[in-house]
């Protein structure tokens, strides 16, 4: 197994256990009320979004079904900073402003290394002028 690997898996099993927590998280009602109140959430908007974070560990995690994989990593992206900006607007300090910062490193970590995980060696091989030009 080589470095890509290694950095691919661990990224994706981390980012994976940290959205199927804090999923859980938002969906039992364990997510301190008042948190949600401070950013500004509602309540039917939580529970949405806890069930979206629970629906994208599988989706990470699962071989093959590479669209659905990209629209995870797209899911990801939108709601690590928009969780971020949420934390900026109200105020918080970078101790809030970190966490969504630094799932959103894994994440972008965890898509960048996908497709050459994936492909290894073909990924970064151009088209044949004969598959292109068709």
């Amino acid at each position: 197994m080589n470095a890509k690997t290694i950095g691919y898996w661990a990224s994706t099993g981390l980012i994976s256990l940290m959205m199927l927590g804090s999923g859980f998280g938002y969906l039992s009602g364990a997510m301190n009320e008042a948190m949600v109140d401070h950013l500004g959430y509602p309540a039917h908007f939580v529970m949405l979004l806890g069930a979206w974070k629970l629906a994208v560990a599988p989706a990470l995690l699962a071989p093959g079904f590479a669209k659905l994989k990209e629209l995870a990593y797209a899911g990801l992206f939108f709601t690590l900073t928009g969780a971020a900006w949420a934390h900026v607007a109200v105020g918080d300090g970078i101790g809030e402003i970190a966490a969504p910062l630094v799932a959103l490193a894994l994440t972008m970590t965890s898509f960048a290394l996908h497709r050459s995980v994936r492909f290894g060696a073909a990924a970064n091989v151009p088209l044949p002028r004969s598959v292109a030009a068709a």
